[in-house]
């Protein structure tokens, strides 16, 4: 792209158009808005250089984020479309990338905070990647990761649970540790209305009807649903439903009239 283009963009817009293209799975998009991203910024970075080179004020450019911000995001999103796509090689290098972003010059200590924020994005992301690429030998170790790390154990609990799902593992153990966290806490399952939490009451709707406990799924999927509701995501919703109706000889009439109810209140 043009450096006249580039100049003219702003990375808080780029961002946004990122946010949109991972909202719809697009991974492609996700790519290529990245890669624009890291342009601009890299446009911004080059012409500050050369500003202070010469010993004037860089023009003022008004930003949501310290620049480093959009590095990191850059090559966290370029990672998790490489890792979407199966590209896993290509994921883990993105993520040594954002692991260490301190090699930009005089970072303030807002600066300093967005790199270590991206040095344990990093450490988790690495932890995912590498479940979702089957390596069960890691499983324990990340589980631990996420005791220490309360604010993680949704996603890292939704990565499991997929991995155990496409490899058939058996992790009722580490399921039950982290309910009783929530229990403790006093946080309801269904309380949050996230992506992440859609995406592990499905995943564990699924693991439920692979270890032939139908009614526990069907309770997932419940959950699921309402969730999707609220995000107003159709492919979400229907996904849903389609697995529940795959369900309905085995969950109990109370299940089915919760259902029923559900979905007359989406009307």
């Amino acid at each position: 792209m043009r450096k006249s283009i580039l100049k003219s963009l702003k990375p808080d817009i780029i961002v946004e158009m990122l946010d949109m293209a991972v909202a719809f799975e697009n991974w492609n998009k996700v790519m290529e808005r990245a890669d624009m991203l890291y342009q601009c910024v890299q446009c911004i970075h080059e012409e500050r250089q050369e500003y202070q080179s010469k010993g004037v004020p860089a023009p003022h450019l008004y930003t949501d984020h310290p620049l480093v911000y959009y590095y990191g995001f850059s090559f966290q999103m370029r990672g998790m479309a490489h890792q979407r796509m199966g590209q896993v090689n290509q994921a883990r290098a993105c993520i040594d990338q954002y692991a260490e972003l301190g090699w930009m010059e005089e970072l303030d200590e807002a600066g300093m905070q967005v790199v270590q924020g991206f040095r344990h994005r990093a450490q988790v992301n690495r932890y995912a990647l590498e479940i979702e690429d089957g390596q069960v030998q890691l499983l324990e170790e990340f589980v631990n990761f996420l005791l220490e790390h309360p604010e993680e154990w949704l996603a890292g609990l939704k990565m499991i649970t997929e991995a155990a799902v496409r490899y058939r593992w058996k992790v009722d153990r580490v399921l039950h540790m982290f309910e009783d966290q929530i229990q403790g806490d006093g946080r309801e399952m269904d309380s949050s209305n996230n992506d992440d939490m859609y995406h592990y009451c499905y995943q564990r709707a699924l693991y439920e009807q692979w270890m032939g406990r139908p009614q526990e799924a069907v309770e997932f999927i419940l959950q699921a649903i309402r969730l999707a509701y609220k995000l107003e995501m159709n492919r979400y919703f229907i996904r849903c439903t389609a697995l529940l109706e795959s369900l309905r000889e085995e969950a109990t009439g109370e299940q089915i009239g919760r259902y029923r109810m559900m979905l007359e209140e989406m009307k």
